[in-house]
C-alpha cells in the first residue's frame, strides 16, 4: 500500500494533519540541502516520539570499519559514512515551564508543513494544546542559503491563544550526535572548542580518523510584535553543547519569535586555525543583511534555478509536482561548482548507502546537470573520476588486476571501494564501463573533445586494461567470456556472461582504441605524454581487440533475444502479474534465497543496456527485449521505472510509459517501496527528468545534431522543458496538436524533428 497523504500541488509539498506514524518519512521528504550542507526536516523543537534526526555536510564523511561475518580477501578496509553533523537548528521551547513536545501535547490541530520548491523554504505550523492547558499556535520558516551556502536561518513565532504567559527560546548547538547506521555504536566526532561570543556560539569539531574540522555556529534574536528586541540571555556551557536562553512575557494574543542563523564552515574551504573567524564572517553577514532579505535572495537564486531547469506540465498536478519535487531535490544536492563533491544517492536526506557517489552519477546524473546547466558542471564530473583514477588502479591491484588496470569502486567518498557487500563489491563490475559511457555523453554533447586528450583517455585506457584482464577465453564456446558478475540486476548474484556487462566490456575497449587513434591525429603531443605514461604499446592493443571481437553473448533462439545471463531460462518464467500483491516488494517479503532462484528482475538489466546503446539496435529488437523482460521485472530499485518509461515511449507504448514515469517521479512521495523514512533516492531522480526530456520528448543526440521525437502522455495538455546546447537555450513546447521551439542565442541551430531537419532562428517560434 503506498502512501498517499502529500497534497497535491504544483508548486509545493504539503502535508496537513499530524501523526506520529508519518514523521520520519516527513522528514525525509521535506528535507533543505543547499548543495554544501542538508538537513532531515526534524523539529526545531524537541520531540520524545520516534524520529530520525540528520544534519549533513557535503564531502565530510567517517571510514566506519567494515562489519561482516566472514572476512574475504580484497574486502575494503571500511565503509564510507555520511556523517551526521553537529546540530544548529535546535530551539527547545518552554511556555509557563512546560516544554513544547508535539508527542506529549493534548492535542495537535491545524498541523501543516509545507516545502516550497518555487522559492526555497520549509513551512511547518500548528496549534497545540500543552500538559497545563495553554494553547499555542506555532509557525517556523527554515531554509539553507543558496547564495551563502554556509549559513541557514529559522524564523520560530509563538502565539499563545488563551492565557499571558512567559516563553522561553532556548537555541542550542550540539556536537554529541551519533550516526542512525553507525557499525559499531560508536561516536565519530571529537569536540575541541567550545566558545561563545556576546550573542554568537561556536562548537569546533573534528572527525575521528579522516580529520575534517568543522565549526557550527548560531546567533539568534528575539521578536516580539514584529520588532527585534535588545534581548539579555544566559548561557549553558557543556562539553558538546551550548545553549542560550530567552525569556520573553507576552500577553494573550501577542506574538514573540525567535531568528536563528547557523550553519557550518569547514577546512575544506577554510584554514583550520581561521574557522571561527570564517563562522563570525559568516554570521555577521546574514544578520546584518536580516531574515526577510536573505529570503528575497533565497528566492531569487531559486528563480534564477528554475528559469533553466524546470520542466511544466499542464493537465497532471501530480505529474507535474513530481518532476518538480525532483529537480528540486537534484539542485539542492548539487550545484556542481566544486569538483571534490559529488551525488550521494540519499544527498542530505538520510545515511543510506553511504558514500558520495555511486556508478548512478554516471549512468543518470550527468545529462541531467550537462542540459539544464553548463558543460562545466559536467566536466566537474568527470574531473572527479579522473582525480580519483589512481585510487581505481590500488582498487583493481587489491583484487589480482595489474599493469594499471582500474576497477572504479562502487561507493566511494575519496576513490577507495567503501562497500563491503561482496556480491557487489567484487562482482557488480559493470559500473567502470558506465565511468566511459559518461566520456562519450559529454563528448558528444557538448562537442568538447579536448576532456578526452587532457583527461579522459588515461581513464578508458585503464578501463580497457581491465576489462582485457577479466575476461577468460573458453576453449568450449571458442569466446571469451566474463564469469563470476552480478548485472545491474542485483537480484542475480554470482553469474556467467551477465550480457550487459559482457557488452559493455567490448564498448569500452573499441571506443577507447578508437579514441587513442583520434587523439594520435590529432593530438600528437598528448599522444606520446598519454602512451609514456601508461606504458602502452600496439601488442597490448591487439590484446583488447581479440577479446573485443570474440566476445561471448547468451542469447536463445527461441525467444530471439538476449539472455541476461547464461542460465536465465533455467528459471521458472513466471510473469510479476502473478505474484501476490502481499508478497511484494519481494525483498521485503522473500528469503535472499528464494529471490537470487526467482526469474524477478531488480531493475533494467538487459534493458539498460538496450538504452545506452540504442542506436545499435532495431526498434524491433527492442520491443521483443522489452516484451520479454519488462513483465518479468519488480522494479524494487530507484533506477528501473525511468528506463522503461524512455523506452515504453520510444515504443509508442504510452500508457506504460506515463504509468513508469509516474512511478519514478512520485517514488519517494508515494513510498512506493516503503522505505522513505530512511531517506530520498535522490541520483533516481535524475532519471525521472530524462523520462520526460528523453521519453517523452525523445530528445537524442543524431550524429552531433540534436533530435526530438515529441510525444504527450493521455491526459496531458501540453509540456515544455528547456536544453543548453553548446552555450544555446532552447525551448521545447509540446501539446496534443504541435511542438514549439524557441531559442535563445546568437545563431541558427540546426534540429531534426521526427527525423526532419529544421533550422531554428534565434527569438523566432517555430512550430512543427
Amino acid at each position: 500500500m503506498n502512501q498517499d497523504y502529500i497534497i497535491p500541488n504544483n508548486w509545493s509539498i504539503i502535508e496537513e494533519g499530524f501523526d506520529a506514524a508519518r514523521v520520519e518519512a516527513s522528514e525525509s521528504l521535506f528535507s533543505l540541502g543547499n548543495g554544501v550542507m542538508g538537513q532531515r526536516a526534524n523539529f526545531e523543537e524537541q520531540y520524545s516520539g520516534s524520529t530520525f534526526q540528520g544534519s549533513y555536510i557535503a564531502g565530510v564523511y567517517y571510514p566506519d570499519k567494515t562489519k561482516v561475518g566472514w572476512w574475504k580477501n580484497g574486502y575494503p578496509e571500511y565503509f564510507a559514512k555520511v556523517l551526521n553533523a553537529p546540530n544548529w537548528i535546535g530551539i527547545n521551547v518552554f511556555v509557563n515551564g512546560e516544554a513544547l513536545d508535539l508527542h506529549t501535547c493534548k492535542e495537535v490541530k491545524d498541523y501543516r508543513r509545507e516545502l516550497n520548491m518555487e522559492e526555497g523554504w520549509y513551512e511547518r505550523s500548528f496549534v497545540a494544546t500543552m500538559p497545563g492547558d495553554l494553547e499555542i499556535a506555532v509557525k517556523v520558516v527554515r531554509f539553507l542559503s543558496i547564495e551563502r551556502n554556509e549559513v541557514g536561518a529559522i524564523n520560530y513565532e509563538v502565539e499563545v491563544l488563551n492565557s499571558d504567559a512567559t516563553v522561553v527560546f532556548e537555541p542550542y548547538l550540539d556536537s554529541g550526535i551519533t550516526n542512525e547506521d553507525a557499525n559499531w555504536d560508536e561516536k565519530f566526532w571529537e569536540t575541541l572548542k567550545v566558545k561563545t561570543a556576546g550573542p554568537k556560539a561556536f562548537i569546533t569539531s573534528k572527525t575521528l580518523n579522516t580529520e575534517f574540522h568543522v565549526t557550527a555556529f548560531m546567533q539568534s534574536q528575539v521578536v516580539k510584535n514584529g520588532k527585534i528586541l535588545p534581548q539579555e540571555h544566559s548561557e549553558e556551557i557543556l562539553d558538546e553543547k551550548i545553549a542560550f536562553r530567552y525569556s520573553v512575557d507576552i500577553q494573550k494574543g501577542e506574538k514573540v519569535g525567535l531568528l536563528k542563523y547557523g550553519g557550518y564552515v569547514t577546512d575544506m574551504n577554510h584554514k583550520q586555525e581561521e574557522l571561527i573567524l570564517a563562522a563570525n564572517a559568516v554570521l555577521d553577514g546574514a544578520v546584518s543583511l536580516g531574515f526577510d532579505e536573505l529570503l528575497e535572495e533565497q528566492k531569487r537564486a531559486w528563480d534564477q534555478i528554475w528559469q533553466m531547469a524546470d520542466i511544466s506540465i499542464e493537465g497532471d498536478v501530480k505529474a507535474q509536482q513530481g518532476i518538480r519535487f525532483n529537480i528540486f531535490q537534484l539542485n539542492q544536492t548539487y550545484m556542481g561548482e566544486d569538483a571534490r563533491l559529488n551525488i550521494g544517492p540519499k544527498g542530505f536526506t538520510g545515511e543510506k548507502y553511504g558514500g558520495s557517489t555511486y556508478w548512478d552519477t554516471e549512468a543518470y546524473c550527468i545529462p541531467f546537470y550537462m542540459v539544464t546547466k553548463d558543460q562545466h558542471v559536467a566536466r566537474n564530473l568527470l574531473t572527479y573520476r579522473y582525480n580519483h583514477l589512481q585510487k581505481a588502479i590500488e582498487n583493481a591491484e587489491k583484487l589480482g588486476f595489474s599493469n594499471g588496470a582500474a576497477l572504479y569502486p562502487m561507493v566511494t567518498m575519496n576513490g577507495e571501494e567503501s562497500h563491503n557487500e561482496w556480491e557487489i563489491t567484487f562482482e557488480e563490475i559493470h559500473r567502470n564501463g558506465a565511468m566511459v559511457i559518461a566520456i562519450k555523453r559529454y563528448v558528444d554533447f557538448t562537442g568538447d573533445f579536448s576532456y578526452v586528450p587532457e583527461k579522459g583517455l588515461e581513464v578508458m585506457i585503464a578501463i580497457a586494461r581491465f576489462w582485457q584482464q577479466r575476461a577468460n577465453y573458453s576453449t568450449q564456446k571458442e569466446k571469451f567470456v566474463i564469469l563470476g558478475v552480478t548485472g545491474p540486476n542485483e537480484y542475480e548474484n554470482n553469474v556467467n556472461n551477465n550480457w550487459y556487462t559482457n557488452y559493455l566490456a567490448k564498448w569500452c575497449i573499441e571506443y577507447a582504441i578508437s579514441n587513442i587513434e583520434k587523439v594520435e591525429a590529432e593530438y600528437p603531443e598528448d599522444y606520446q605524454r598519454i602512451m609514456q605514461k601508461v606504458n602502452l604499446g600496439s601488442e597490448e592493443i591487439e590484446k583488447w581487440q581479440e577479446v573485443a571481437e570474440k566476445m561471448y553473448f547468451p542469447y536463445s533462439d527461441k525467444y530471439q533475444v538476449f539472455l541476461q545471463q547464461d542460465d536465465f531460462l533455467d528459471k521458472e518464467i513466471i510473469p510479476v502479474a502473478e505474484l501476490p500483491a502481499s508478497q511484494r516488494p519481494i525483498n521485503q517479503n522473500w528469503s535472499w534465497d528464494r529471490i537470487l532462484r526467482s526469474c524477478y528482475i531488480k531493475q533494467a538489466d538487459v534493458l539498460q543496456g538496450f538504452y545506452f546503446f540504442e542506436d545499435q539496435f532495431s526498434k524491433k529488437e527492442l520491443e521483443r527485449h522489452f516484451d520479454f523482460y519488462e513483465p518479468l521485472t519488480v522494479h524494487e530499485s530507484s533506477l528501473s521505472p525511468c528506463v522503461h518509461s524512455i523506452q515504453a515511449a520510444a515504443l509508442d507504448k504510452m500508457d506504460q510509459a506515463y504509468e513508469f514515469y509516474l512511478r519514478t517521479s512520485r517514488l519517494d512521495l508515494d513510498d512506493y517501496n516503503n522505505e522513505v523514512k530512511e531517506g530520498c533516492h535522490i541520483t533516481s531522480m535524475a532519471g525521472t527528468w530524462m523520462s520526460i526530456v528523453e521519453g517523452f520528448g525523445g530528445m537524442r543526440l543524431t550524429h552531433g545534431t540534436l533530435s526530438f521525437d515529441p510525444k504527450i502522455p493521455n491526459g496531458w495538455e501540453g509540456y515544455s522543458f528547456k536544453v543548453n546546447f553548446r552555450g544555446q537555450i532552447l525551448q521545447v513546447e509540446v501539446n496534443r496538436e504541435k511542438t514549439d521551439f524557441r531559442l535563445e542565442g546568437k545563431k541558427a541551430l540546426t534540429i531534426l524533428v521526427n527525423g526532419n531537419r529544421i533550422t531554428v532562428e534565434p527569438s523566432v517560434l517555430i512550430t512543427v
